[in-house]
């Protein structure tokens, strides 16, 4: 008798793994790019250029950051931290709007420095391998915001999204530098640092961002008001559930906690509430994602 072949089983990839497969990408990447901007610099007599070659080179820095950040919020629960060690992630994101206020300051203290003294300032005149560098860099940085970004969006992690958006940094930054090197090469020294000027606010307001969310997520933020809707609707649509009396939710890391009361017939057998109470629970944890845990408590009507 011929046995049939069996079909192989798809490996499902866990978000850890898809986050440090792009965590390693970006270093690898960005690595090359870092070198070759030097080397463009330094060839090209751009000073720009070689500012930017270490801006990205610490891009590769801050996503071991990140790394480190997943890796920790991924361990499994132990005896000192029974509910999970998610806020690590939060940590690192923290962290990394940390460095991107830090690269914004710096971009703009720069910029203002150039913008006062522009006139006393001999700016040499790059070559076009700078030019070309810039431009390089640009789209390459850009391919990897949105490569990360959709990753992150996909595993909802918020450290992720800020390694997305330090990608983004850098290729502003990059945008800077080509400003600055198309205005030197057309006798407009000026636009360099009126760029870096407009970019710095970019990078300060995306800090601002990311490092509000963060602390949300630390302190015990409430979902936003879609899922908390979705999650009075899923509990009050089971069998047995006359009303939702209270839902409280919080958001732990990227994981959601949800305690929700619900009230159901009085003269119910102990067995038969808490069987409304398990679908409920199931019910939740189905179709909410990332739901970490749900207490559904059962008052009587």
């Amino acid at each position: 008798m011929k046995l049939k072949k069996q079909p192989k089983l798809k490996r499902v990839r866990t978000n850890e793994q898809m986050a440090m497969t792009v965590s390693w990408i970006s270093i690898v990447i960005n690595i090359f790019l870092s070198a070759f901007k030097l080397i463009a610099g330094i060839v090209g007599n751009s000073s720009a250029m070689i500012a930017d070659a270490v801006h990205t080179i610490s891009d590769a820095a801050t996503t071991g950051i990140v790394m480190i950040g997943i890796k920790l919020s991924n361990r499994a629960s132990d005896k000192d931290h029974q509910y999970g060690h998610e806020r690590f992630e939060c940590v690192a994101a923290i962290l990394l709007s940390i460095v991107l206020f830090l690269v914004g300051i710096g971009i703009g203290n720069q910029g203002l420095q150039k913008v006062l003294h522009v006139d006393t300032e001999t700016i040499a005149v790059p070559g076009m391998i700078a030019l070309f560098a810039a431009i390089a860099s640009i789209l390459v940085k850009e391919a990897m915001y949105w490569y990360t970004w959709i990753v992150a969006k996909k595993i909802k992690s918020t450290a992720l999204m800020a390694d997305a958006w330090h990608h983004r940094s850098d290729g502003l930054s990059s945008i800077g530098s080509l400003i600055g090197i198309g205005g030197a090469m057309l006798g407009l020294p000026i636009l360099d640092p009126l760029a870096a000027l407009v970019i710095c606010f970019f990078i300060l307001k995306v800090s601002y961002d990311i490092f509000t969310e963060a602390i949300g997520k630390m302190t015990d933020k409430a979902t936003d008001e879609k899922t908390t809707l979705t999650i009075r609707t899923i509990a009050f649509s089971q069998d047995g559930v006359i009303d939702v009396d209270k839902l409280k939710t919080r958001v732990f890391g990227d994981k959601i906690y949800i305690d929700v009361e619900i009230r159901v017939d009085g003269s119910l057998t102990l067995n038969e509430a808490h069987e409304i109470s398990e679908r409920v629970h199931d019910a939740i944890e189905k179709h909410v994602p990332n739901v970490k845990h749900c207490m559904v408590h059962v008052n009587p009507s």
